[in-house]
């Protein structure tokens, strides 16, 4: 397959730990998948239950088909290769004025996998400037080894212990992570990042996927992931079924079945 990034995005994953923006999805396809998950919150009462946002490409097909969507792999297979594992999902919404952030953090912190070919594609369904809690990026900070995370416990703090990295700030470059509606950036389990509050007048909406490819290992137990493009070879992870209604019955068991591994992985 020709390589969707260019050598400039490439050099810059790995001198950086991240790229973007990359176009993933047309105006009329953020439309489909904006307008999809609204209605899933009408129909659940003005929100998604909380733990439906987690993983919900095993109960909405939209949501399904987002993390199939050709855009989205052909750029994370110039990074990972061929053979793609989708190991989570999550929807990250922020409402205007809100005071929610994230504090400085790895992702290795919290997975257990080994080793790190793994990344995040965050795909941006509402445009996204700095002024409505944009990423932030630690620019080369992948480069570290695992670092220490202190609980703050902030009320405020979107993580659930308010985890935060102990690293000096600012000794490192840091990089707003803008985007508009349809554009996505991809970056790595040990990149540091986090974002501010949303102090815009519009809501921020966007979807973070987490893929890897097929020979990492879990290493703090059980776990499930989709197989989005070539094949697994390794079998690692038990491989999750693609739902073929919102929240079938299927789906529902699949999505229980993950919520039971993830507490065996929470650190």
């Amino acid at each position: 397959m020709t390589r969707l990034l260019p050598d400039e995005a490439v050099d810059q994953w790995e001198r950086d730990g991240f790229t973007f923006p990359i176009r993933a999805l047309s105006d009329e396809e953020v439309e489909y998948f904006r307008g999809s998950l609204e209605r899933a919150e009408a129909e659940h009462g003005a929100a998604i239950d909380p733990y439906l946002r987690s993983k919900p490409h095993l109960v909405f097909t939209w949501a399904s088909q987002l993390i199939h969507h050709p855009g989205i792999l052909n750029a994370v297979e110039d990074l990972l290769g061929p053979n793609i594992l989708c190991r989570g999902s999550s929807l990250f919404d922020k409402p205007s004025k809100d005071a929610a952030f994230v504090s400085w953090h790895q992702d290795s912190t919290y997975w257990g996998l080994q080793p790190h070919d793994v990344l995040t594609a965050w795909i941006a369904l509402t445009d996204v400037p700095v002024s409505s809690g944009a990423m932030q990026f630690v620019a080369g900070s992948h480069h570290l080894a695992q670092l220490v995370h202190n609980d703050t416990l902030h009320e405020d703090n979107i993580l659930s212990r308010g985890q935060t990295a102990k690293f000096d700030a600012g000794a490192w470059p840091i990089v707003d992570v803008p985007l508009t509606a349809g554009e996505m950036s991809l970056h790595h389990v040990r990149l540091i990042h986090g974002s501010a509050p949303n102090t815009s007048d519009a809501r921020r909406i966007g979807i973070a996927i987490r893929y890897m490819a097929p020979h990492v290992r879990q290493t703090k137990g059980t776990d499930s992931a989709t197989l989005v493009r070539g094949e697994d070879r390794y079998g690692h992870f038990e491989l999750e079924p693609t739902p073929r209604g919102d929240l079938d019955d299927a789906g529902v068991r699949a999505h229980t079945g993950t919520r039971s591994a993830k507490e065996q992985t929470r650190t």
